[in-house]
């Protein structure tokens, strides 16, 4: 009798108990393949590229109106080099739906303002105007380093990466010394450092020459004209942004962590993407939607609400022989991104019963938002049980999650935006400590589950 009330109880459990020998290898194996991903694609951009160059080695060919899709074919769509998707073509028809998994690319990050190079004080600064929600004071006194693309008037396209290298210059936001900050001490923490603040520095040596041309500015555009062959108006069509410069690092004593900038979403991206790679003819269309632009509401054209889906989506039915409308109410969408897990040290922000915890799986999250659940994608309960089977057969551990505590905060994912293409939506995700710092947290083996939550979502779905 005592068992059988205690099957009752809804009692989650750390996954390490679970996990056989030949699990945990496969783990360490996983988590090595992701660090060596988060540590090449800093950028939406560099995880595009990463993606894509993957996909091909695996026989995925870029799609085109031609084309006329059977099972098994496997094809991908760039969406103006910021985002991607890529496809498996299924035994079913395309009207009967495909299993979608979306997640973005984009972090916080500083990005590199319009007409940015300044001088002052006989310092070369960059003005930047900062990229989704950070603390502003978490960027300063970091080691910074500068990627992007610089477009000129003809048409050509110069990559920069500086500061990943070793040998490489960083650059930095500056910080006020202890000493002379008991102004500064006494603002909020929303007040101490603010945006126009984050200026970066960049140099500090003058040109040589005459005393009058001696110039900071003057001499920092003379190594960009010598490095990448621009001048100071280049800037206004450039895409430059500057992100931590330290590369993935394992942590904890026992390794059980990872530390990394950009665990925001690309531990989802990668995930879901990756077990696309091993999938030959699954019983639904496999979908994996790799979006911009999330951490600022998902607007624009490389964006989840833009109809870059949608058209491709179209395509491919158009391709495959399907009904697009059909296609999209029969469909099941996993919107792969993180949640916060319970940090020891703020524990009283989330509800300790409904938050996730490091080391118990993937977290499944009815909804998100922010208040009265406004702002989110509420999943019925029919699609959480279908998921919670989906999962049982794919041997996942999963918990149930919520975005902290009610009226503490909030936020959202992407999960409206495919629930508003009449699409069923849940979103499942990674807990994070740190998260939108520049070194988040995340636990191995709930990095790894996300990963086997996509496998299962794919061939189970």
């Amino acid at each position: 009798m005592e068992n059988e009330v205690d099957n009752l109880l809804y009692k989650p459990k750390n996954g390490y108990g679970k996990l056989s020998a030949a699990e945990l290898a496969e783990m360490d194996a996983y988590c090595l393949r992701y660090r060596h991903f988060i540590d090449e694609a800093k950028t939406e951009r560099e995880a595009v590229k990463q993606t894509v160059a993957m996909a091909q080695a695996h026989g995925f060919t870029m799609y085109s109106s031609e084309m006329k899709l059977k099972p098994g074919d496997r094809v991908y769509q760039v969406n103006r080099g910021k985002g991607v998707v890529f496809a498996v073509i299924g035994e079913k028809s395309l009207s009967e739906g495909c299993r979608i998994a979306v997640a973005h690319a984009d972090s916080p990050r500083l990005d590199v303002k319009p007409n940015p190079l300044c001088e002052m004080e006989q310092f070369g600064l960059i003005k930047t105007h900062y990229y989704g929600g950070i603390k502003k004071y978490q960027w300063t006194a970091v080691p910074l380093a500068l990627h992007g693309v610089i477009c000129k008037k003809d048409g050509s396209v110069q990559t920069v990466c500086i500061g990943e290298q070793e040998g490489d210059p960083v650059f930095c936001v500056t910080d006020l010394l202890i000493h002379l900050s008991k102004d500064q001490l006494g603002k909020t923490m929303r007040e101490g450092v603010t945006g126009e603040n984050l200026k970066v520095l960049f140099g500090s040596r003058p040109l040589d020459g005459d005393e009058k041309e001696k110039s900071i500015k003057l001499a920092l555009l003379h190594i960009l004209h010598q490095l990448f062959g621009i001048e100071e108006e280049d800037f206004l069509s450039a895409e430059l942004t500057l992100v931590p410069a330290w590369r993935s690092r394992d942590l904890g004593l026992d390794r059980s962590m990872i530390a990394a900038y950009g665990h925001d979403d690309r531990i989802c991206a990668y995930a879901e993407f990756e077990p696309l790679l091993e999938l030959e003819k699954p019983a639904y269309t496999a979908v994996c939607l790799i979006a911009d632009k999330e951490e600022i509401g998902s607007i624009g054209v490389s964006g989840m609400q833009s109809r870059f889906f949608d058209d491709f989506m179209a395509d491919l039915c158009e391709s495959g022989g399907g009904h697009l409308r059909r296609c999209m109410r029969n469909s099941l969408c996993m919107s792969a991104d993180v949640v916060n897990a319970l940090d020891p040290v703020y524990s009283d922000v989330s509800d300790g019963q409904n938050c996730a915890r490091f080391n118990y799986g993937v977290a499944v999250a009815k909804y998100t938002g922010s208040g009265g659940k406004g702002g989110c994608s509420d999943a019925s309960a029919e699609i959480v049980a279908r998921f919670r089977h989906i999962f049982d057969q794919g041997g996942v551990l999963w918990q149930s999650a919520e975005l902290g505590k009610v009226d503490q905060g909030g936020g959202g994912t992407v999960a409206g935006y495919m629930a508003n293409r009449n699409i069923d939506t849940l979103d499942v995700g990674v807990g994070l400590l740190s998260m939108h710092s520049p070194l988040e947290i995340a636990a191995k083996l709930d990095c790894y589950m996300m990963r086997r939550a996509a496998d299962a979502f794919y061939r189970y779905g």
